[in-house]
């Protein structure tokens, strides 16, 4: 496997990895400066054509960065998870997504690509997760939830049921959501409340 990103999130991708023994070869980094991440040789910025049959994950959190660098990607896409996630047998995560330590996905959810399911998250029943969505640690979604393309689920957060969560929307760490969130809003509080507006000019 190979990863793109040398930062804390990389660390956990790696342990992740590391546990269902699959190795990781390297990791592509913009910033030149870094050159090892747990003992793992970092190359460098993307490299189109280096060891090009190794899949790759982008291992960032920010949904906004890893949405524009797959957009630079030649390589395939790995996925993992980690093997303390409870996931009902139907469910398969996305391309490019990693479902962390201790979390938990329910019965006919479906996870896009490039998604995040980070730890301890809980995903139940009949819910959508679309690409690019990080769902952060300790995140509860309730059933019949549909999460957007790039939107963030703060720690803690919890979504109650059958609700939507609009694109690249935010969901502040320990907020409730009790009503739908429009797109590119960000909301906070218990109930949560739009606080401003992240829609791009």
């Amino acid at each position: 496997m190979l990863l793109y990103g040398a930062s804390g999130h990389a660390k956990v991708i790696i342990r992740c990895l590391q546990v269902n023994k699959i190795g990781v070869e390297a990791i592509f980094d913009d910033d030149v400066g870094k050159k090892e991440l747990s003992t793992i040789s970092v190359i460098g910025p993307y490299q189109a054509d280096y060891k090009i049959n190794e899949p790759l994950i982008i291992a960032i959190g920010d949904n906004t960065i890893r949405y524009r660098l797959a957009q630079q990607i030649h390589h395939s896409y790995g996925i993992t998870v980690h093997p303390s996630a409870q996931i009902d047998p139907g469910v398969r995560p996305g391309e490019g997504s990693v479902v962390l330590h201790g979390s938990i996905l329910q019965a006919d959810t479906l996870i896009g690509d490039h998604v995040i399911i980070n730890t301890g998250a809980s995903v139940d029943h009949d819910c959508t997760v679309g690409n690019f969505v990080h769902i952060a640690p300790g995140a509860i979604l309730c059933g019949g939830i549909r999460v957007d393309l790039g939107a963030f689920i703060g720690a803690g957060a919890v979504i109650c049921p059958n609700l939507t969560i609009g694109k690249w929307a935010v969901v502040g760490a320990g907020s409730v959501v009790t009503r739908p969130v429009p797109d590119y809003a960000v909301v906070v509080g218990n109930p949560a409340q739009v606080i401003k507006n992240n829609r791009p000019l």
